[in-house]
């Protein structure tokens, strides 16, 4: 169970495990390819990963045969391929909002007129040992997730769902509720968002996933068709398992 075979992994709707990785360390990335995690989420949008660290991530997980998708800062064409010449499994785009965006989205991460730019000298493309046939075929396995995080985003789900192309519908609970007006996750909208989305990727056949805090929550929202799940990041579980040991110190 390695890169090749994620995105038939998704599209299987089995029950898939990964996190938001904010230390652009990849000491990091080897040490979660030997957890029982997925995958793993590089996130540049709120992360300082600038392209130096970025590679280095994405080259160990490559040698490791461990899935890596990036949250690009945006859905422009330029972050998308850099993630994907440095060889990232997939792209999680945020702040898709419109069926616009995930045609843009769609079309930047995937070859064709107008669409992501070829080079065959890339750690993607084997360096240059590789046919441009070989090359092209492999796009079949890069993973296009689109990041729900706006009302709008829920009110254009279906048209968003239907895009060939885009993978997986990612429902961002936080910046959701913000956009809803609430400093929580509990709203009646939210879940009502929730199950709309849900419904619009399974009747398009895309992989539906979601943040949550821990396997608790995912097992909790899986009634609502998820499948997958960015479990918290190495920052919340470093402060967890810290705080956790250091109570039991306190209480000597």
């Amino acid at each position: 169970m390695g890169i090749a075979d994620f995105k038939q992994r998704m599209a299987s709707g089995a029950p898939l495990a990964g996190t938001f990785l904010k230390t652009a360390s990849h000491e990091l990335v080897e040490i979660f390819a030997r957890s029982e995690l997925d995958f793993i989420c590089l996130d540049a949008e709120h992360a300082p990963f600038d392209r130096a660290r970025m590679d280095a991530c994405v080259a160990v997980s490559r040698a490791l045969d461990f899935p890596v998708l990036v949250r690009v800062a945006d859905g422009s064409a330029k972050e998308i391929l850099q993630a994907l010449d440095m060889g990232a499994t997939g792209i999680v785009c945020p702040h898709v909002d419109s069926v616009q965006k995930a045609q843009e989205l769609a079309k930047n991460c995937h070859f064709g007129l107008g669409g992501r730019g070829f080079a065959g000298s890339t750690r993607w493309a084997g360096f240059a040992t590789r046919p441009m046939p070989e090359v092209l075929a492999q796009t079949d396995q890069t993973v296009v997730i689109a990041q729900i995080e706006e009302p709008a985003g829920v009110e254009d789900i279906e048209g968003i769902a239907s895009v060939e192309g885009v993978d997986g519908i990612f429902i961002g609970p936080a910046d959701l509720s913000v956009g809803y007006g609430y400093n929580h996750q509990t709203s009646d909208e939210l879940f009502a968002a929730f199950e709309r989305c849900g419904a619009a990727a399974k009747a398009n056949g895309k992989t539906y996933m979601s943040w949550v805090p821990n396997g608790a929550k995912a097992k909790e929202w899986s009634k609502y068709g998820m499948s997958m799940f960015f479990i918290g990041s190495e920052h919340s579980w470093m402060l967890r398992g810290a705080n956790a040991d250091a109570a039991g110190v306190h209480e000597i």
